[in-house]
């Protein structure tokens, strides 16, 4: 699966989220979610590796390094992504969809995992130069984890 595809996945779950996220067309949530990720409205250039290093940079490596990992993925509730991505961003994605920012982020909790844990086969992310041992293998190294 290539990243595009697991962006169209990320919107297509993103619309099965909640009611206000139901009437949702696949391309306008693919263009909010690859400008919030750092690509362009088409789904290309996204920096899936910048999203790890925002959530190492926010406290939340346990969570990225859960979401890399073949295993089961920890949650992010709103208070963190509010760590990881500025209220600029938030309410932008959210008036970029026609959507209260509150259901935005509730997508957003369920479609991060999901793109990311998708976009990683035992912690090596699509399309990263991490190296051999992969990002999860970088973010281990900072809880001194080998």
């Amino acid at each position: 699966m290539d990243l595009n595809e697991i962006i169209k996945l990320g919107a297509q779950l993103f619309s099965q989220t909640n009611d206000k996220t139901a009437g949702l067309g696949q391309n306008q949530v693919v263009a909010a979610l690859s400008q919030l990720l750092g690509g362009d409205p088409d789904g290309n250039g996204i920096d899936l590796a910048g999203l790890v290093a925002g959530l190492n940079g926010a406290g939340l490596a346990e969570i990225a390094m859960s979401w890399l990992g073949d295993g089961d993925n920890q949650p992010i509730d709103s208070e963190q992504l509010s760590q990881l991505f500025s209220s600029d961003q938030l309410s932008g994605f959210a008036q970029q969809l026609g959507i209260e920012q509150e259901e935005a982020q509730q997508g957003l909790s369920t479609v991060l995992p999901t793109i990311l844990d998708k976009a990683s086969q035992g912690g090596s992310l699509l399309g990263s130069d991490a190296g051999p041992s992969g990002i999860l293998g970088a973010i281990s190294k900072l809880f001194g984890r080998s």
